[in-house]
């Protein structure tokens, strides 16, 4: 995926958002997923894409 692709998933994936913390949910996570691919930030001490960073 290039920065481009990443930046407007982020971006189409912000538009969903509703204000209902629990329906917004599943969609921040990916929101979360994506900015971290984004900018290249794996958790701490791993070496696999977020897994069990608690978001």
């Amino acid at each position: 995926m290039t920065t481009e692709t990443l930046e407007q998933e982020i971006q189409a994936l912000t538009a969903q958002l509703t204000g209902d913390m629990f329906k917004d949910m599943d969609i921040k996570d990916q929101i979360h997923n994506l900015t971290m691919k984004l900018k290249g930030v794996k958790p701490m001490d791993s070496s696999i894409d977020c897994v069990g960073c608690g978001s």
